[in-house]
């Protein structure tokens, strides 16, 4: 009889420790959010391609879908674009030049998009807006370059970007694994007014964004150590409610593939998140090669009345179906 009765006060103990864990954690039990989702436009509005084979190395300008629009990535009249299509955040790419500015380009070498050779950091800022950066896009294995000629002085600096749009908001990629790059941008950003700053958030490698941190403590940064500390630690202690401090003032991009693993998803982690002030940006797949919410059968797959963020490579397209109203 005793054994029973301790058999039995066992299994009540994993119910109640099963029911809390469901209360505690299921969106059922949580505020109701408004509001539409939060739009992160990568790169602006660029030309898309598929993913299939996608490599570190791979062209990507050189593989691009017939074209539906006239913009390029990482320009000026694209973020443009972005934010009147109903973009709440705009990302672009970075790299240091020879004459210490920042120019806004994704690629590690100039070769695929443009008609220069070498690096970004190989050039001034001036000769960077002599190249041709649609020199590269082809559609048809390179029977005809629809942008060739048109991309002559396209490419801008960080500071023409904050310049044209004031009161926007950016995510800023540093496209690479060296520390003082985070250093420089560090820099820079320290001269910018606190009012601007909080419109900006930076990602990138490990080695950059640390130093970064180390130097603009209060910044938001990201950068796959910070994501990886916070998702294990949540994965731990989350479950109870617990918010580890390595999770604030912060952003994580979470590949919808393991979203549903996490604590409280979507609701109860979205305002869990926002008590922190950190912000959840949702990418679609697996998170591998930006692979966004571009497409209205993509959006099917969010879930129900969704209010987080999403990263999107044709905010175009996405915006007018979530009646995105600004």
């Amino acid at each position: 009889m005793r054994i029973r009765k301790s058999w039995r006060n066992v299994i009540l103990v994993i119910l109640i420790i099963l029911g809390f864990l469901y209360v505690n954690n299921s969106s059922l039990f949580t505020k109701e959010r408004e509001g539409e989702p939060l739009l992160l436009a990568h790169r602006g509005i660029g030309q898309t391609f598929p993913m299939e084979g996608i490599e570190s190395d791979t062209c990507t300008a050189s593989r691009i879908y017939i074209p539906e629009h006239a913009f390029l990535e990482n320009t000026i009249p694209s973020m443009k674009a972005a934010f009147d299509a109903g973009a709440d955040i705009v990302e672009l790419d970075i790299k240091p030049t020879k004459d210490g500015q920042f120019a806004v380009f994704h690629d590690w070498t100039l070769e695929c998009r443009t008609n220069a050779h070498g690096s970004v950091k190989d050039y001034t800022m001036e000769q960077l807006k002599s190249i041709d950066i649609g020199y590269g896009y082809t559609a048809d294995q390179g029977a005809t370059y629809p942008f060739r000629g048109k991309g002559v002085g396209l490419m801008p600096s960080l500071s023409e970007v904050l310049a044209a749009f004031p009161d926007g908001e950016f995510l800023i990629h540093i496209k690479s694994q060296d520390a003082g790059e985070g250093e420089l941008l560090a820099a820079y950003l320290a001269q910018l007014p606190e009012d601007r700053l909080s419109r900006l958030t930076v990602y990138g490698d490990d080695a950059p964004i640390s130093e970064l941190k180390s130097r603009l403590p209060a910044f938001r940064v990201m950068s796959m150590d910070s994501l990886k500390s916070c998702l294990i630690s949540y994965i731990g202690a989350g479950w109870s409610g617990y918010m580890p401090s390595v999770c604030r003032n912060t952003q994580l991009h979470i590949p919808e593939k393991y979203a549903p693993y996490l604590w409280g998803w979507p609701d109860k982690f979205l305002n869990r998140m926002d008590r922190i002030n950190t912000r959840v940006i949702l990418v679609a797949g697996d998170g591998g090669w930006s692979e966004g919410f571009d497409t209205v059968e993509d959006l099917k797959r969010l879930p129900k009345n969704y209010s987080g963020g999403i990263w999107t490579n044709r905010v175009d397209v996405i915006a007018p179906e979530l009646t995105i109203k600004k």
